[in-house]
């Protein structure tokens, strides 16, 4: 039985791009046995949350699962270390205890706005060559079509699907899209009905993203789609992401799995619940660069495809503490 005997939270700023910050929750039980949770772009009140309410949750508590916990204060960095906890514990891997049956994970790789198709193309042959056959190309009106064609061109075979983040109000203009053989057409609209719409006109699965599993349902029963873009940190508990993975099957949708950039540690949930038996789709945990990370071995694809940890207990991976200590701008123990 887990029994929680400190916890540590650090606030840490990550080493590239426009420098992003994690929050990461430490969980220390009576005997010595550590989880670790992390949370990407934390909301702002988050850190207040963690330091008013996380050690009267969990210190000297008892409790046999961590769903007996409900909606544990921090949201999904604190949930995310009860369960590796809970999971280490007990000698067995993230992936098992969720449910999951999958070995390894197809990788997709996000593809940017470049200057150029020929600059385009260049990239794309980039990561064919190191082994990814999916690739996610974001598009908006205006960078679309064209580059679409040129991929497709020059790429007859390769997976691809798109990302327009919420950027079209035209149907129309992404009906077109569709002859490109897509394996998905992610949040193009910002409303369920024009996602409803277009799935109807579509053969590609229009691939929604989700806070909760009642918007889920209202998704599913409006047939605002047919793929699900399942984030873990999204949903706040790994309890919930089981949740909406039941729904979108018992639903017949697809399933993708993305997130969780960070230290490496949202990553590795996100791996976890990649490898329930829903999730299909080719899942999105590319970036950012290894050398980033603070877990070892670093969270990522190798030759275009993601292992599956199933031979160390939890996430399964050792945590570089003393990293995460350096890099940290605050901190506080309990």
């Amino acid at each position: 039985m887990p029994r929680v005997r400190e916890l540590e939270v650090f606030r840490v700023v990550l080493p590239y791009g426009r420098r992003p910050e994690s929050i990461l929750v430490r969980l220390i039980d009576y005997g010595g046995m550590t989880g670790w949770g992390e949370v990407v772009d934390p909301d702002p009140k988050t850190w207040a949350l963690l330091e008013e309410g996380l050690g009267q949750a969990l210190i000297g508590v008892d409790w046999e699962h961590p769903d007996e916990l409900g909606v544990v204060p921090g949201g999904s960095a604190a949930d995310m270390a009860c369960w590796d906890l809970w999971t280490r514990m007990r000698g067995v891997p993230l992936s098992h205890a969720l449910g999951g049956s999958r070995t390894s994970l197809t990788a997709t790789v996000r593809v940017g706005t470049e200057r150029d198709l020929e600059s385009l193309v260049a990239r794309v042959n980039r990561h064919v060559c190191a082994g990814y056959s999916h690739i996610t190309i974001d598009v908006y009106p205006g960078w679309d079509i064209e580059p679409l064609r040129a991929v497709r061109q020059a790429y007859p075979a390769l997976g691809i699907g798109v990302d327009a983040r919420g950027a079209y109000t035209d149907i129309a203009a992404l009906e077109a899209l569709d002859a490109y053989t897509l394996t998905s057409i992610e949040r193009p609209f910002t409303n369920l009905t024009d996602h409803a719409d277009l799935q109807e006109r579509v053969a590609a699965p229009v691939l929604l993203e989700v806070s909760s599993v009642a918007e889920l349902d209202e998704a599913i029963t409006v047939k605002a789609g047919r793929a699900l873009l399942l984030r873990p940190a999204a949903l706040g508990s790994l309890r919930e992401v089981r949740r909406a993975h039941d729904r979108a099957v018992a639903a017949g949708w697809e399933i993708a799995c993305a997130g969780g950039q960070g230290t490496g540690l949202a990553r590795a949930a996100t791996v976890a619940a990649a490898s329930l038996p829903g999730c299909g789709l080719p899942c999105d945990v590319a970036e950012p660069p290894r050398s980033a990370q603070m877990v070892i071995p670093p969270v990522g694809a190798s030759g275009g495809v993601v292992a599956v940890p199933l031979t160390q207990p939890g996430l399964g991976h050792t945590v570089d503490v003393a990293r995460v200590r350096r890099l940290a701008k605050d901190s506080y123990a309990i």
